[in-house]
């Protein structure tokens, strides 16, 4: 092989990539369990989180466009997680909020971040806990460098 550079196992994408299928594979049975999918979990997440939202708020929040939000909402409407209602000042503006059902489904989730943690980090909670911040510390700069570099490049590109 001439460039290490160029092999799978040196590349960084696919690191993430495997990452994030294992990760949605330990995810998948507590979730089936709570009777949501993934991407109607992080909804909920931020519904627990800030009791309403508009389906703009949502979409920005969760990185998701309006095309995967509005049926992953019908289907979290369906199953009484949630209500959505036009807001009166603005009828194009649909708000989403928690019924009863969803909140109290916040009680039955509580173990799955826990969960997650001892399969990804140690055992070992005190340890966990320092390691978990750590990581989430790292991504979120990683998140946040390739960020600023996109937009570096996409105004560079315009100018």
């Amino acid at each position: 092989m001439a460039h290490e550079q160029l092999t799978l196992s040196f590349q960084l994408c696919f690191r993430v990539y495997a990452l994030e299928r294992e990760l949605m594979a330990a995810y998948r049975p507590l979730l089936d369990q709570l009777g949501l999918t993934y991407p109607q979990y992080i909804t909920m997440l931020y519904l627990w989180e800030h009791e309403k939202g508009t389906v703009g708020e949502l979409c920005s929040a969760l990185s998701l466009d309006t095309g995967t939000m509005s049926p992953l909402l019908k289907r979290l409407e369906a199953s009484g997680f949630i209500t959505r209602r036009r807001l009166p000042s603005d009828e194009r503006t649909v708000e989403v909020s928690l019924t009863k059902k969803g909140r109290e489904l916040e009680g039955q989730a509580l173990s799955v971040p826990e969960h997650i943690a001892s399969c990804l980090l140690t055992s070992d909670k005190d340890e966990q806990g320092r390691r978990y911040h750590e990581l989430k510390l790292i991504l979120d700069q990683a998140l946040e460098q390739l960020r600023t570099s996109r937009k570096e490049r996409e105004s560079a590109l315009v100018n």
